[in-house]
């Protein structure tokens, strides 16, 4: 009998790899020994189409660092970056056919609020991505910080990488728009496979959110508005507390299909939907944290001088509990710390926020981003 499980449970977890390798979309360690008929390619500076045998080839004068390669010439690291025009939108990538995105990397100089990351899929013309680069990765306060986890990477010196799975049907077109007054240098590197995707699989979304502090609306809203079935998957937020004590009270409300003045999923607190306990205090100090699916990786003291405020960069990827939607979705959270004689205390924190989710097309329209102005870290 024993025996007899065993052979069972072999002939059950190979079928499970089979189901969940998607012909090379979803390659993981339980699968990676499989074989598959996805073509993997690559787009970066060094081969712009990702065209099979067509990487390196550029001449000197042809590409950004020719005057590096001089002395050596055609293959020797003449095209590894591109330069962005102030008030220019890049195409970094345009791909046609069916396949997925697998990993994203990219250097990005400069004020990374400035630099506006789209994507879009299937030749739509609103995009499904939109969002300040450095927001996308995790780093909304335009300052370095470790980030460990297995969606988003952020290595030194300044080296974002996003492992998010994007599947498209027809075609992916990725931009940039540099909408600062000067030019930004760009290292970059796009990472998918050409294969078929199944019916069932959503399409990848981001969507940035900045309002202005305001003490008077009952919640912050990280994302409103999204029609259709899916599923949410993670939330990246930059904080800046304007009073003192401690500031995470507020409880993340998620609406789903249908609800109204009461969701389904009600939180405790912010810092227990981001995975911690009692203000992140470890002796009277925020302790930093980053782990594979949840983290507070940033806390930007003040210096005395002309940092006054503490700012807060906080995650937590919904990778082992996406929360599924069949119709719509909406999500808040309090802005909520505490007050003399243990009252809670209505905040008026500065905050922005990247939400993640995959759904089914179309989507509804984004709302406008802030303004340059809006958008600064002041």
């Amino acid at each position: 009998m024993k025996k007899l499980l065993t052979i069972l449970t072999l002939v059950i977890s190979v079928n499970l790899y089979a189901q969940n390798d998607f012909n090379g979309l979803n390659t993981n360690l339980s699968n990676l020994f499989m074989t598959s008929d996805a073509k993997t390619r690559s787009i970066s500076p060094e081969n712009f189409t990702g065209e099979k045998g067509k990487g390196g080839m550029s001449k000197l004068g042809e590409g950004a660092a020719s005057h590096a390669a001089r002395d050596l010439g055609q293959g020797w690291k003449v095209s590894p970056f591109i330069n962005i025009e102030a008030g220019q939108t890049y195409t970094l990538a345009e791909i046609d056919g069916s396949g997925s995105i697998q990993h994203i990397w990219m250097t990005p100089t400069g004020n990374w609020r400035f630099y506006i990351f789209r994507i879009y899929w299937d030749d739509e013309k609103e995009p499904s991505i939109e969002v300040p680069v450095g927001d996308f990765f995790g780093m909304g306060w335009g300052e370095y910080a470790h980030l460990n986890s297995l969606a988003i990477c952020v290595n030194p010196g300044r080296a974002f990488n996003s492992y998010w799975q994007m599947p498209f049907r027809k075609k992916c077109k990725i931009t940039m728009e540099n909408i600062d007054v000067k030019p930004t240098r760009l290292y970059y590197q796009v990472d998918y496979v050409l294969t078929d995707v199944p019916e069932d699989a959503a399409y990848f979304h981001a969507q940035f959110r900045k309002p202005r502090p305001d003490r008077d609306k009952e919640a912050y809203t990280i994302v409103d508005n999204i029609k259709g079935k899916g599923q949410y998957v993670g939330t990246y937020m930059a904080w800046q507390v304007n009073n003192n004590g401690w500031w995470g009270e507020g409880e993340i409300k998620f609406f789903m299909d249908g609800d109204k003045k009461f969701p389904t999923i009600c939180g405790t607190g912010a810092e227990d939907y981001f995975c911690g306990s009692y203000n992140f205090d470890r002796n009277g100090q925020y302790t930093e944290f980053s782990t594979a699916y949840t983290g507070l990786h940033q806390v930007i003291r003040p210096d005395g001088t002309y940092k006054s405020n503490t700012r807060f960069g906080l995650y937590r990827w919904h990778i082992t509990d996406p929360v599924r939607f069949e119709k719509d979705l909406k999500i808040t959270i309090q802005d909520l710390g505490w007050r003399s004689e243990g009252r809670y205390l209505r905040q008026e924190s500065d905050i922005a926020s990247v939400a993640y989710w995959y759904q089914t097309e179309p989507h509804n329209p984004f709302p406008e981003l802030p303004s340059k102005d809006d958008l600064e870290v002041r």
